[in-house]
C-alpha cells in the first residue's frame, strides 16, 4: 500500500463539487508534483488531505499510512505526520514566531539549525508574519514545516511571488526535510507540491507529477517530460488526452 493513497475523493467546498472523483497515490520518500489550471482543484486536493475547514468530503477516501483519515480533525492530522505550508499565509499579531517554533518542537538546536538555513534568525522575535515581505512569508512558512519535520509535507505554491534568492533558501530548507542528500530507499518522508511555473524544478528532484483539471486526474507521469508538454501545448493537449481516454474506456464498456 502506498504512503498517501486517495480513493474517488469528492470534495465540495461552498456548496459545490470541486474535486469529482481524484485517485492518486504517493509513495513513502516521494516527492510528487502537482500541475493545473486556477480553478482545477489542486489546493482543494491538498485541503482535504490536511482537514482544513471548508472542505466537505462526500466520497472516496484518503488513506495515510494505511489508515483512513476522515475522521480525523486537522491537529490529530497533523500530530499523525500531515504538514502544510500555504500558498498566502496569514499574519497573526501577538504570536511571536519563535514562541510557536518551540511549540512546535521543543529541540531548540533544531530550532536555531533551522532558522540559520532559511535566514530567519532576526525574526523569530517578531510576531508572524506582521510585516513580512512575501518571501519573507514563505521562508516563515518552510521555517515551521521544518521544524514540525512532518511524514508527508504539503505544499501549495511555494516558489509562487518570491525572488530567486528566496527559493533557492526555501528549496535548501526543504531538501533538508525530505532527506534528497538520502538514497531514495531510506528517506521517510514524502510531499504533495503545487506548481504554476514548474520552478521549484529547478531546485529539487520530484519523482512523479499529476496534471488535475476541472476536479479530475487527467493523467500522470515524469514531471520534466509532463511540464515541457504544458509549456509547449498548455492544458489543451492534456484535456484531448482525457477525452481520449474516456472515449476508450467508454468503447470498452459497450463492447462488454
Amino acid at each position: 500500500m502506498s504512503f498517501l493513497e486517495i480513493k474517488d475523493l469528492h470534495v465540495e467546498a461552498e456548496g459545490r463539487e470541486i474535486l469529482k472523483g481524484v485517485n492518486l497515490s504517493v509513495d513513502a520518500g516521494r516527492t510528487a508534483i502537482i500541475f493545473g489550471p486556477n480553478g482545477s482543484g489542486k489546493s482543494t486536493l491538498l485541503g482535504a488531505i490536511a482537514g482544513l475547514p471548508g472542505f466537505r468530503v462526500t466520497r472516496g477516501d484518503i488513506l495515510f499510512k494505511g489508515k483512513s483519515i476522515l475522521d480525523m480533525d486537522i491537529d490529530e492530522r497533523a500530530r499523525f505526520g500531515i504538514g502544510m505550508a500555504f500558498q498566502y499565509p496569514p499574519a497573526v499579531k501577538g504570536v511571536r514566531l519563535g514562541v510557536l517554533l518551540k511549540h512546535v518542537n521543543s529541540d531548540g538546536n533544531w530550532v536555531q539549525t533551522s532558522a540559520e538555513m532559511l535566514n530567519m534568525t532576526s525574526y523569530v522575535d517578531r510576531d508572524l508574519n506582521v510585516g513580512f515581505s512575501g518571501g519573507e512569508r514563505k521562508r516563515s512558512e518552510i521555517l515551521q514545516l521544518m521544524v514540525q519535520m512532518p511524514d508527508l509535507a504539503l505544499l501549495d505554491e511555494p516558489e509562487s511571488g518570491v525572488d530567486i534568492e528566496n527559493i533557492s533558501l526555501i528549496a535548501q530548507g526543504l531538501r533538508v526535510m525530505l532527506e534528497k542528500d538520502k538514497p531514495i530507499s531510506r528517506r521517510q518522508r514524502s510531499a504533495i507540491v503545487i506548481t504554476h511555473t514548474g520552478l521549484i524544478l529547478d531546485y529539487i528532484k520530484a519523482d512523479i507529477a499529476y496534471v488535475i483539471m476541472d476536479g479530475h486526474v487527467l493523467g500522470c507521469g515524469a514531471p520534466g517530460e509532463i511540464f515541457d508538454e504544458i509549456r509547449q501545448h498548455g492544458y489543451k493537449k492534456c484535456t484531448m488526452c482525457f477525452a481520449e481516454k474516456y472515449r476508450d474506456m467508454n468503447t470498452q464498456d459497450l463492447e462488454k
